[in-house]
């Protein structure tokens, strides 16, 4: 069984991966630091959004409005981390 558990901490490793980088994509996008006319630059930028975009929305849904600042990535990557953490102090019980 901790096999399974190992496997479940492996998705929420690359799903805390795929946030960061996301977020730190939107940053440097937003500072035109990358240029979305670039192919390979759109492509992951698009690729990124439509694996995200189902979870942000989600999660906008019962954010409040505050203007330009979108705060669903944040919320969804606090969500990874607790799921981690209860993972780890309750595996002995689930496994």
């Amino acid at each position: 069984m901790t096999s399974l558990f190992q496997i479940l901490m492996l998705i929420l490793d690359i799903a805390q991966f795929i946030i960061i980088a996301h977020i730190i994509m939107s940053w440097l996008i937003n500072f035109q630091v990358l240029n979305l006319r670039q192919p390979l630059v759109a492509q992951v930028w698009d690729g990124l959004n439509r694996v995200l975009e189902p979870l942000y929305s989600f999660v906008r849904r019962f954010l409040p409005n505050m203007g330009g600042l979108d705060l669903a990535p944040l919320v969804v990557l606090i969500g990874v981390y607790a799921l981690r953490i209860v993972l780890i102090n309750n595996a002995a019980a689930f496994f």
